[in-house]
């Protein structure tokens, strides 16, 4: 495989059609190596537009939907970032190389390790991976200026909306399969939110997310 010319065609033809026109994003998807955080069960799949299996049942999200939800979260050299779900650690290094910060956090101790050696061996270092629930956020490090969750949630916990600072943004994609929708909430004030909806899709939710309750009759 060429793999140069397999990540090209990943993002002329499966991501720049997805809408994803920032040009910072899309030089970054060729400077943050994809093959480097991928198992090597399926290396071949690096570049395809489909989900990466990873150890204890999990994924990585496609990678039209990582590179979306980076243009819309929009960080700043400035800003520390909270990532839910470390998985790999590929869309903790993306969102590194325009942050000053990234804290992720990752339920399994397993993908914990393999996020931390990916991002060492990517020479990546404003990453610390954190083993722990991130389905209620985290408050260690809180307010942070931006929050991506790698998976889908039924519906996002109010917990999140205290751990962004006012001008801070939330990625996340809620709703029930087969119709999610990638959330983009900006705090605007210490009590007002905004939300808009930038695509719909469907991906695994994470591991652990709370459930909404239901009335039963």
């Amino acid at each position: 495989m060429n793999i140069e010319q397999a990540r090209f065609n990943m993002i002329e033809q499966q991501i720049r059609p997805w809408n994803v026109l920032d040009q910072d994003v899309l030089d970054l998807l060729s400077i943050v190596k994809r093959e480097a955080f991928v198992p090597s069960a399926y290396a071949n799949l690096a570049f395809s537009d489909s989900e990466i299996p990873l150890p204890g049942g999990e994924s990585m999200l496609m990678p039209k939907i990582e590179a979306r939800m980076l243009q819309e979260v929009a960080v700043k050299k400035h800003e520390n970032v909270l990532e839910i779900g470390a998985g790999s650690g590929y869309m903790a290094a993306l969102l590194a190389y325009r942050a000053r910060h990234v804290t992720s956090i990752e339920i399994a101790p397993e993908l914990k390790a393999l996020a931390e050696k990916n991002l060492a061996n990517a020479g990546v270092t404003n990453v610390t991976v954190e083993l722990g629930n991130g389905a209620e956020g985290w408050t260690s490090g809180a307010p942070f200026d931006v929050i991506v969750i790698s998976g889908g949630l039924e519906q996002l916990p109010e917990a999140f909306l205290k751990q962004i600072k006012v001008g801070g943004r939330i990625a996340c994609i809620v709703g029930q399969a087969p119709v999610m929708q990638m959330q983009l909430i900006t705090r605007v004030s210490e009590t007002a939110y905004d939300t808009t909806t930038a695509f719909e899709t469907n991906v695994k939710l994470l591991s652990a997310s709370a459930k909404p309750s239901r009335f039963t009759f």
